[in-house]
């Protein structure tokens, strides 16, 4: 598999790309970590009223029991402690669904300061790089053993744009349909340069 163009130039572009890339994933990771730090912060109104409620609840309990164990009247004495704990576990309740809430939020943004930059660059770039790993493995193939030029030479022909055609030799195409191996190496050149790969040895 060719992964990386034989000439220089394009083989540094090739590079350029992929570290950007990788450095453009790694920004928005980033971002997408402090940004979730930052929401996470709003959750601590909601820690706050928890634990407010956890005591509140707790200390209504304990009153609760000890008025019980006043003789005659106790249960009474204890009913409404018993509404003030239940109340404190209500809040509780809201404060773990306030947080519950932020984090949900925290984790959206976070994902979707990642995807959707990401997924951009990524639709973008790795298309270009697939379709170019292909027809280089695909033209490195051809050029193993016995070189078969013409397939790349009728390629130049179909793909190549004009201008590069017509700065070839005058009679290059006609050379190509005769057969000449000269016009052949020079259309295949020129498909090969696309690529970035190097012609084979004469």
């Amino acid at each position: 598999m060719q992964l990386y163009a034989q000439h220089p130039v394009q083989r540094t572009r090739q590079l350029a790309a992929d570290v950007g890339v990788l450095a453009w994933v790694l920004l928005w990771v980033l971002v997408a970590r402090t940004v979730h730090a930052a929401v996470l912060v709003l959750a601590e109104p909601g820690r706050a009223v928890e634990d407010l409620g956890s005591s509140v609840a707790g200390n209504m309990t304990d009153a609760a029991g000890t008025a019980e164990d006043v003789p005659l009247v106790g249960d009474e004495l204890a009913v409404p402690f018993d509404a003030l704990a239940d109340a404190g576990g209500s809040v509780t309740g809201a404060g773990q669904a306030a947080q519950d809430a932020v984090a949900t939020l925290a984790t959206v943004l976070a994902v979707v300061l990642v995807v959707l930059p990401v997924g951009w660059v990524l639709s973008r770039w790795l298309p270009w790089r697939l379709r170019w790993v292909r027809e280089a493995s695909a033209a490195r193939a051809l050029l193993r053993a016995a070189p078969d030029l013409h397939v790349l030479a009728a390629r130049a022909l179909a793909t190549a744009p004009l201008p590069r055609l017509a700065a070839l030799p005058a009679g290059t195409g006609a050379g190509w349909h005769a057969g000449d191996p000269a016009a052949v190496r020079a259309l295949a050149d020129v498909e090969l340069r696309r690529l970035g790969l190097r012609p084979p040895d004469r």
